[in-house]
């Protein structure tokens, strides 16, 4: 009797886990997520946020878009549409100091923590990252018979870049002034729609 107790408390704890781990469960993983992922995903929606405030009414915003162009796959964090044109931001969380150049393909980050431990880790350098991004997405709407000009930029959310680069934004200032070019206002609101439509 005394081993059925048991075998009944056990069990019950297995299917409380089991059932919190299934109620946890996000759409880009498990319940247990990794502090990278976790960290990564606070600042795509930390920088989504700010772009938000720094688009117009007639902006579309659109978030994490899958493109696929001749086997090339790519996420898109946030894709703003408007009568200026379309722009790909591309957010990075990388905190500590980055060390690289434009044209590589990967950063160094290191990173000291409290305890004064020192971790170094290679990132992705985002600036190529949004070069393939504009790439694939130019040639994904060009094969839908779509053909606009993609602009692309990367915002890294610590303002940690280890250059100058006019595909670097550093502030909601900078952010605005990329979205909104003074003088430049090529698509219609038919073509935005086609956009649109193509992306869904």
């Amino acid at each position: 009797m005394k081993y059925i107790i048991i075998a009944a408390i056990v069990l019950v704890i297995v299917a409380i886990v089991v059932l919190l781990a299934q109620s946890g469960k996000s759409e880009r993983g498990g319940f247990f997520e990794s502090p990278e992922k976790r960290a990564g995903r606070n600042g795509e929606k930390y920088a989504t946020h700010v772009i938000k405030q720094c688009h117009d009414s007639d902006d579309l915003l659109l978030t994490n878009v899958c493109v696929q162009f001749e086997g090339k796959r790519t996420e898109l964090d946030n894709l703003i549409i408007n009568r200026s044109g379309v722009y790909i931001i591309e957010v990075k969380t990388y905190r500590g100091r980055l060390f690289g150049g434009a044209d590589d393909y990967e950063w160094e980050k290191y990173k000291v923590t409290n305890a004064g431990n020192v971790y170094e880790k290679t990132v992705k350098n985002p600036i190529k990252q949004v070069h393939r991004q504009i790439y694939v997405l130019a040639n994904y709407l060009k094969s839908r018979g779509i053909r606009v000009w993609v602009n692309g930029y990367a915002f890294l959310v610590y303002n940690n870049s280890p250059v100058q680069s006019d595909t670097v934004l550093e502030s909601t200032n900078d952010i605005y002034s990329a979205l909104h070019p003074v003088g430049k206002s090529c698509l219609s609101s038919a073509q935005i729609k086609m956009i649109r439509d193509a992306l869904d």
